[in-house]
């Protein structure tokens, strides 16, 4: 590895699978709140019966594309992105804490072949092997109770699900919440969300990756 400073490139780091089921999870996601509160009776912009169905076709089509999504991390190693690591998370946790009001500059830099900061793949391990199969698994116990109704004390367990479901949808409400107002911060709102448009973000690379990518890839990189 070359001692030489690392040079700051646009990179296309972000294919346009990853683009896609970005977006189509996050209007899904939209989708599932809007109707699970007006299953829930907080607004009543639907009436009931067709925001469940509504609600049980979006939570279908959502599972398809995490289906999809976790086929595609695993076989192209992308998984590796989200995991957690303890090195350099409390300098992040600072600065989103208290230095970004003080307009320091942010402790990580994204690279190659890292482009979530400490923070960033812990929180997003945990909505992903946590937070979202909770609300996969009650959810399809939800849907499919009428096939589990005659076992013991069922009506203490559909309970259990629902409010099982309907935490892991808060906890979901929470991270989306987060996850828009740090889009906020730093260098801005469209700086942030560019990157997940056009694929293309600041990325330090070494002279040998520089090299590689205008040798091999050139298409990945902009400028």
């Amino acid at each position: 590895m070359s001692n030489r400073p690392m040079k700051s490139r646009q990179v296309n780091v972000y294919p346009r699978f990853e683009r896609f089921w970005h977006w189509t999870q996050m209007a899904l996601i939209f989708f599932l709140l809007f109707t699970g509160f007006a299953i829930h009776g907080l607004h009543h912009l639907i009436p009931f019966k067709p925001a469940v169905m509504l609600h049980t076709i979006a939570a279908l089509l959502l599972l398809t594309v995490w289906i999809f999504v976790t086929f595609w991390l695993f076989t192209t190693g992308t998984w590796r992105q989200f995991l957690p690591r303890i090195k350099g998370m409390i300098p992040v946790a600072r600065f989103y804490a208290f230095g970004v009001f003080k307009g320091e500059e942010h402790p990580y830099h994204k690279t190659m072949w890292r482009k979530l900061n400490p923070l960033q793949a812990a929180t997003y391990f945990a909505v992903k092997w946590f937070i979202f199969p909770a609300i996969w698994g009650s959810g399809l116990l939800y849907l499919t109770y009428n096939f589990w109704d005659g076992i013991p004390n069922s009506g203490f367990w559909i309970t259990l699900v629902a409010n099982l479901h309907l935490l892991a949808a808060f906890a979901i409400l929470s991270f989306v919440i987060v996850h828009v107002y740090l889009l906020t911060i730093g260098d801005g709102f469209r700086k942030h969300v560019q990157p997940m448009v056009t694929g293309f973000d600041d990325v330090a690379l070494t002279p040998e990756q520089e090299a590689y990518l205008e040798q091999n890839e050139p298409w990945r990189l902009k400028g």
